[in-house]
């Protein structure tokens, strides 16, 4: 019995290659994921800041740059512009499918100024998807609404229009139910003196009972998901040297074969 080790041929170098290859863009992609997590982290650490800042009223929510203002505690005292009022079609909340509902709010303390509220949630008619849910919305009644600044309403994805309107072009102002709802084109449309920023009402406005949802995420920076993004491309890359390791050096170099006689 005696003991021989194949010689290295292509196919070697080829495999030695492709898994340093990927060991190396493994690992490249987990780091940059441990960077991005450590840019959130920078991030929330801002945002927790700002949650505990005092609340701010209206003359100095629009004294101020509105991204230096985003996530801030804000209590505004104004009234309701209910012609305005926007359906935001297909939102969720809890899982289940609806409306959110914009309101702009004429404030008190600073007349020239309007700032568009997202006001909470609201089941639809399934039945009739053009029926608009009965809001109670008070007008000409001083109204105290609390909440926290935010950019404008997410946007989702819609198979036509001008992103603004009800799915069809032109349909901007058309419809007080929409896909989308840009600020700066929703200024031009109504005229009004808008803020550059919404504010997510977080309570019940003070005098205006109107019974929406306000069930809104926890405000967070994504930290954890990159964490477990890097935990994934750093398990890949270890695989990737195990494999190589068992398969192209223990079970070649390291375990005897016997050779057959002649």
């Amino acid at each position: 019995m005696s003991t021989f080790r194949r010689p290295l041929g292509l196919r070697f170098w080829l495999i030695t290659l492709a898994a340093v290859v990927g060991m190396l863009v493994t690992a490249s992609l987990g780091r940059w994921q441990l960077s991005r997590a450590a840019q959130k982290e920078t991030l929330q650490a801002m945002l927790d800041a700002r949650g505990r800042m005092p609340a701010m009223d209206g003359r100095v929510l629009l004294s101020q740059p509105a991204e230096a203002l985003v996530h801030r505690a804000v209590v505004l005292e104004g009234r309701w512009l209910p012609e305005h009022t926007v359906y935001l079609d297909n939102r969720q909340m809890n899982g289940r499918p609806g409306f959110f509902v914009l309101t702009p709010l004429q404030l008190v303390d600073s007349p020239s100024g309007v700032v568009l509220v997202q006001r909470g949630w609201v089941p639809r008619n399934f039945q009739d998807r053009t029926q608009l849910p009965q809001v109670q919305t008070p007008q000409d009644v001083a109204v105290r609404v609390a909440g926290r600044v935010a950019a404008a309403p997410s946007r989702l994805y819609e198979f036509g229009g001008d992103g603004s309107g009800a799915g069809a072009p032109g349909a901007q102002g058309s419809s007080r139910i929409r896909q989308n709802l840009d600020l700066a084109a929703f200024r031009t449309e109504t005229g009004l003196a808008l803020a550059p920023l919404t504010v997510v009402q977080t309570g019940e406005a003070v005098g205006a009972g109107d019974g929406l949802q306000r069930d809104w995420p926890v405000v967070g920076a994504g930290v954890d998901k990159h964490y477990g993004y890097a935990f994934q491309w750093f398990g890949l890359c270890g695989l990737m040297a195990l494999l190589y390791v068992w398969f192209q050096i223990v079970r070649r170099f390291i375990r005897p074969r016997s050779q057959p006689a002649s």
